[in-house]
């Protein structure tokens, strides 16, 4: 039994994995729920490893290391590398790229090949672009659905934290920063596709705003839920 987790800003991700690498089960907690791993831990057989991808902070790693109790000793904390699984990551200082990006792009290799665009729509918004090869050749990072609102309600003096729709042309203030966010994340997907390389290409979108941002994309894009946990996955079959 493998035990995969994601800790991303807002939300930590968990699967397990059997021997075999079929999932058996997964879901998401709040970092506030960390010690549901306890009981969750409580309903399966004792994992042999446990990956952990942690862009929350160190607090955040003390918390799962404090919830696994026993088990916390078969915790391994992954860092991005310069290579595995099939891809190469590009970055000029290849430690740098957050983990759940690295994981994601992993993942994301193994469920399709050709040349990848990866989106992860979550609290932060990032879009990353793997070539045929399985090159990394780098990726954006702007703020996700949320934040966006959020900098405008709290940055200006006159617009609210927004409970709009999306409009193609919006007639009030509400569906004008809803519509407004969404145009920002869309736009910056499909102008990276026009930049990816290669006759075959494919955009895989996954995080918690996937959805929504899937919804007014004009490129042809799939939704592929849990990305980093499938990376996690296939590292730990790489290294077993």
């Amino acid at each position: 039994m493998i035990l995969c987790l994601d800790s991303g800003n807002s939300r930590i991700k968990y699967g397990f994995c059997a021997a075999d690498g079929d999932w058996l089960a997964c879901g998401a907690l709040a970092h506030d729920q960390c010690g549901e791993l306890t009981r969750l831990l409580g309903e399966w057989p004792t994992p042999t490893r446990i990956l952990l991808a942690n862009v929350a902070g160190a607090a955040a790693e003390a918390r799962i290391r404090a919830a696994l109790g026993d088990c916390a000793g078969h915790l391994e904390v992954v860092r991005s590398t310069p290579a595995a699984a099939g891809v190469v990551n590009g970055y000029r200082q290849p430690e740098r790229l957050g983990v759940d990006r690295w994981c994601a792009l992993i993942g994301a290799r193994q469920l399709q090949a050709g040349a990848l665009l990866v989106v992860m729509a979550g609290t932060a918004t990032t879009i990353d672009a793997l070539d045929a090869d399985g090159r990394f050749l780098g990726g954006l990072i702007l703020p996700g659905q949320q934040l966006m609102l959020a900098a405008l309600a709290r940055a200006t003096a006159g617009l609210p934290f927004a409970a709009g729709r999306h409009a193609a042309w919006p007639q009030s203030t509400d569906d004008a920063i809803v519509s407004g966010a969404l145009e920002a994340q869309a736009g910056a997907v499909e102008r990276a596709w026009a930049r990816l390389p290669g006759a075959v290409r494919s955009c895989l979108v996954s995080g918690g705003n996937a959805e929504a941002l899937i919804e007014h994309l004009v490129i042809p894009a799939v939704r592929a839920d849990n990305l980093p946990l499938h990376g996690l996955r296939q590292l730990a079959r790489e290294t077993a």
